[in-house]
């Protein structure tokens, strides 16, 4: 090999890593700016809205926006019921998910492949074809118009996903860690308890993170079953035609904040599920 081959060998290596590097910039850029500019629009003047071109830096900074939207009819119910609704789907999706996802990480029967198809079909299916028969169905039983209503269809919308994804990481749990157990004398659930379910908790948060992000940001499901006790993004739909446009910019900044805090909170679980370190 000459000297100048074995000077461009280094670079060659080097290019695919700095085209990476240059993917996730793009692809970082491309979430950014949009959240950038909906927090400069939710914290700038009314003024500062409606001048022609906008300014991309921040010049009339003013939390009179925001909290004019929080001050309005129905925000801070709908928040409180937006933050109700998720953490019980959140709740009753791992309840019921994880020991599924478990159930056919661990056990063979018959109608397996099939049952975990059958779960998909409601993914499959447009939300108004499930809203419409389960408002009827919660005009019939008293579930109508509450928090417990939303509850169970964002739950039945996150559920299969959950299983699955719970069931790809119990999979990935040898059983010879269960096994070991059991020979030392540990029951069925301590061993699920201090052995499988702490090398399973990334995909877990994972899973967690999906329900709790669709959760809150379903909107068509929530505004069909619900009247009085809307969520946060249904409130802000049902008012959206009539409202000015800095209302539209805070209530835009108010959806986004709570999922990306969410996300910020199970950031750990995920990056030990990606197998990156942070030094």
């Amino acid at each position: 090999m000459t000297d100048s081959q074995a000077a461009t060998a280094p670079e060659r290596r080097r290019r695919p890593r700095i085209m990476l590097h240059l993917a996730c910039v793009a692809v970082s850029l491309a979430m950014a700016v949009p959240l950038y500019l909906i927090a400069l629009a939710a914290f700038s003047t009314p003024d500062a809205l409606n001048e022609f071109p906008l300014s991309l830096l921040p010049t009339q900074v003013s939390a009179d926006t925001m909290s004019s939207f929080l001050d309005s009819v129905g925000v801070l119910p709908g928040l409180i019921n937006s933050l109700q609704v998720g953490a019980g789907a959140l709740l009753l999706s791992l309840l019921l998910g994880v020991p599924a996802g478990y159930a056919l990480a661990r056990y063979t029967f018959r109608g397996r492949d099939a049952y975990q198809l059958f779960m998909l079909l409601s993914r499959a299916l447009p939300i108004v074809v499930l809203s419409v028969p389960l408002a009827q169905l919660f005009l019939s039983t008293g579930l109508y118009d509450s928090t417990y209503a939303v509850v169970l269809l964002h739950t039945a919308l996150a559920l299969p996903t959950t299983v699955l994804i719970t069931t790809s990481v119990f999979v990935a749990v040898p059983p010879d860690h269960e096994e070991a157990a059991a020979v030392f004398g540990a029951t069925s659930l301590t061993t699920f308890f201090r052995v499988v379910l702490p090398q399973t908790l990334p995909g877990i948060s994972a899973a967690a993170l999906f329900t709790f992000v669709t959760s809150w940001n379903e909107v068509l499901g929530a505004a069909i079953l619900t009247l009085d006790r809307r969520t946060l993004p249904a409130q802000v739909l049902s008012t959206l035609g009539n409202s000015p446009l800095a209302y539209r910019y805070a209530g835009g900044f108010a959806l986004v904040v709570p999922a990306l805090v969410f996300i910020a909170l199970m950031r750990r679980y995920l990056l030990n599920m990606w197998g990156t370190t942070l030094r």
